[in-house]
């Protein structure tokens, strides 16, 4: 990394993403493997856990995501990446479920200094014409950071499943004291600066902001219902899928260590394919008007929901890894194109973070709300049946992007 360049917010900007992507790819390549295999979590605690997750991202991401735009969003991302390594490394010393879920508390907490906040403050330094471009290039730093990490994490695991996990936080939490440094923060203007009284007159004058505005802008309201679903569908399946491709590929009787250069394996291809479809996209006008965004969003939930079916009733494991790919490049993609509808249609640069996190509490909410259900029916019927139940649960965003797109060409 030049150090050189710290002074360039948009440089920190790439190199955070490509850090902070290196030490997550190396916690959760091997992840939920260890989750199912070292701690023995049933499917019934693997929801459990990620509930607990979003619960916790629920519960503090709007608060936090409001103290980002009062105080300081330097200061957020950098207890974020601090609490969200020490979360890992929790996990990884202590193979107990009550160790697993004291650690997504913690991390949980640490994800929404970060979630908003990042984004807000890179919007503030540099503007949001050249924030779309780092949104993206980011996104494909971020990628390559996956790519170097995989394999690394897959030769740790190899011999010691825990060991990519406390690894990961270490790096974590190095990253969050790096940032003290390299960030600087010269363009930020704290929300009511001049006529401050509590934090919590600024929540409710600021979320006041927010509901008027998602009542009168239809674009807002479509893309935080569209949040919702995503949520609702998806903890079931990222919670599942790995059990569900055991049990159906036929691989159970493969060891821990076989199990890892497997999922390392597939995760690897993954970031592969998502770092050339996102250079595709950084090279095409797509992230730049909003009526190829819905396209390209419209597309990507297409593949997820036809992958989404496919995982659930193929049986041969080569099928079931290729949806499994499908799936994780089609949200690997769309997830900075949303940023970037995001950051176009939000009205006041002080309340960016807030506006982020809100997106980030409503998939949150999906996710509390959804992943129980798809538990309960994985319980009662079959993985199998739970993951259909997440394909069906998703079609609605289907028609909500289609109702935009028509929007958009009576427009003109």
């Amino acid at each position: 990394m030049s150090l050189l360049k710290k002074k360039d917010p948009y440089q920190v900007y790439i190199y955070t993403c490509f850090l902070s992507q290196l030490f997550f790819t190396f916690v959760f390549t091997v992840n939920l493997l260890y989750q199912v295999e070292t701690v023995q979590l049933t499917p019934l605690q693997l929801v459990l856990v990620g509930t607990v997750l979003e619960a916790t991202v629920f519960l503090f991401e709007i608060p936090t995501g409001i103290l980002s735009d009062l105080k300081s969003r330097k200061l957020s991302v950098i207890i974020g990446f601090f609490l969200i390594g020490a979360g890992f490394i929790i996990e990884g010393m202590f193979p107990v479920f009550t160790a697993v879920i004291l650690s997504q508390i913690i991390w949980g907490i640490g994800y929404t200094f970060t979630s908003g906040s990042h984004q807000a403050w890179i919007a503030d330094e540099i503007g949001e014409e050249r924030a779309s471009s780092a949104f993206v290039k980011g996104a494909k730093a971020g990628n390559l950071g996956k790519v170097l990490a995989i394999p690394l994490s897959m030769l740790a695991g190899y011999y010691l499943l825990n060991l990519p996990i406390v690894l990961g936080g270490i790096g974590l939490v190095v990253l969050s004291v790096l940032l003290i440094f390299f960030m600087k923060e010269e363009n930020f203007k704290p929300a009511e600066k001049v006529e401050r009284v509590t934090v919590w007159m600024n929540i409710k004058e600021n979320m006041s902001q927010i509901l008027y505005f998602s009542r009168v802008n239809f674009l807002m309201r479509v893309l935080f219902l569209i949040a919702l679903f995503f949520g609702l569908y998806s903890e079931g399946f990222d919670r599942l899928w790995i059990p569900h491709f055991i049990e159906q590929s036929g691989l159970s009787n493969l060891s821990d260590s076989q199990l890892v250069l497997l999922m390392g394996g597939v995760q690897f291809i993954v970031v592969l394919l998502t770092f050339a479809a996102l250079h595709f996209i950084e090279n095409s006008s797509i992230h730049q008007q909003l009526k190829h965004i819905y396209v390209a969003l419209f597309i990507g939930s297409i593949l997820i929901i036809g992958a989404l079916i496919g995982f659930a009733f193929t049986t041969f494991a080569v099928g079931l890894l290729i949806f499994y790919i499908i799936i994780q490049i089609s949200r690997s993609v769309m997830y900075p194109l949303e940023s970037v509808w995001l950051n176009k249609i939000i009205p006041d640069s002080s309340t960016r973070a807030t506006f982020f996190s809100v997106k980030g509490q409503v998939d949150a909410i999906g996710q509390i709300g959804g992943g129980p259900v798809i538990g309960a029916v994985a319980s009662n019927f079959t993985i199998k049946i739970a993951i259909l139940a997440s394909a069906i649960i998703l079609m609605p965003v289907l028609f909500l992007y289609n109702h935009i797109m028509r929007k958009t060409r009576l427009r003109g």
